[in-house]
């Protein structure tokens, strides 16, 4: 059994949550160009409405909401049914960064960062789940990242809530494939974003923001599960997954300057 794709995005329904900047931004602004109908969801409400306008009048939809929230996810998604009647893709690409070592370690940036970039996507399904389960149809597409992968200097709270964010789609796929909803597992390599901006190194096969897009809409057009790009850095990290543990932690010391 094979998922299944969305051919076009063409008055397609579609819940963006992250759209104010980066990858998500680019991602609404491309679908709101391909005729897609976009709800767009971040903390920034200013950013949304001035994203909004890309669109046409009845293309859009502003729902501010913080994904920490489970109130705020069940509003704005109830408020997309009473809009549109349905979603066809939720496609959630929210999530916090912030660079951290063993010498550095804050507990309490940990606890935001699992918060926020594992919680709030379970969050988002939770509430959509439902109505694509009672349907049989719908595409989930979750945002993760190659430090997911396996431990990469700098990620000691940003890696663990990306390798969470790959099992936990490696099981909705599982679950979900049989009742005819699609899932989605994106994991991009580096790209040019505010959060990135934060690195004080030099970061490989570095994208903009507008590229990964494309690599994300190409893939949920072709019902892949494993989104995966750019495939020269990414393809590097996969293959390290599977070497023993002190030739792994040889090559990350000896190539991956970070």
């Amino acid at each position: 059994m094979k998922q299944q794709g969305l051919e076009n995005f063409l008055n397609k329904r579609i819940w963006v949550i992250g759209a104010s900047s980066g990858i998500g931004e680019a991602c609404a602004t491309a679908l709101l160009k391909l005729g897609g109908k976009v709800a767009l969801s971040s903390r920034r409400a200013e950013r949304l409405n001035t994203l909004a306008q890309l669109g046409g009048k009845e293309q859009t939809l502003v729902l501010p909401l913080d994904v920490t929230r489970q109130g705020d996810l069940e509003s704005a998604y109830q408020s997309i049914l009473d809009s549109w009647g349905g979603l066809d893709l939720l496609l959630f690409v929210s999530g916090m960064y912030v660079p951290l070592r063993a010498d550095n370690f804050d507990f309490d940036i940990a606890q935001k960062t699992i918060d926020a970039n594992l919680l709030g996507p379970m969050r988002a399904v939770a509430a959509v789940l439902p109505e694509m389960l009672k349907n049989h149809a719908g595409h989930i597409a979750i945002v993760g990242s190659v430090a997911g992968y396996s431990g990469l200097p700098k990620a000691l709270a940003y890696g663990p809530s990306k390798a969470g964010i790959i099992n936990f789609c490696e099981t909705l796929y599982y679950d979900l494939l049989p009742q005819g909803i699609s899932v989605h597992m994106i994991s991009p390599g580096f790209v040019a974003t505010e959060a990135t901006a934060k690195n004080d190194f030099e970061m490989p096969a570095l994208i903009t923001a507008d590229e990964a897009a494309q690599e994300i809409l190409k893939g949920i057009q072709a019902g892949k599960f494993d989104i995966h790009f750019p495939k020269r850095f990414s393809g590097f990290l996969k293959f390290l997954r599977i070497l023993p543990y002190p030739l792994y932690f040889w090559i990350v010391r000896r190539f991956v300057q970070l």
